[in-house]
């Protein structure tokens, strides 16, 4: 029995942000689309509204500590210019 080769080339891998798991396919769809970000940003406001009615201030307290360093990483770009 003969072995069939064929010279399909594999399909490109997904790279940095796109090969996550978890935000894989939102950092997909983002690189097909930029209005999704709108999308994404109305879902987490809406999660953070009903956490809030939820849980009460715990939820907004977590929320403000969790985006901590992400306020960091800003300040740090923006005094590097």
């Amino acid at each position: 029995m003969a072995l069939i080769s064929t010279n399909t080339p594999l399909q490109d891998q997904p790279r940095g942000l796109a090969a996550l798991p978890l935000v894989g396919f939102i950092a997909r769809d983002i690189a097909r689309d930029v209005n999704i970000v709108f999308y994404l940003l109305t879902i987490v406001a809406t999660a953070l509204v009903l956490a809030v009615m939820h849980w009460g201030l715990v939820a907004l307290t977590l929320t403000a500590v969790a985006l901590v360093p992400v306020y960091f990483v800003i300040l740090i770009l923006i005094t590097r210019g």
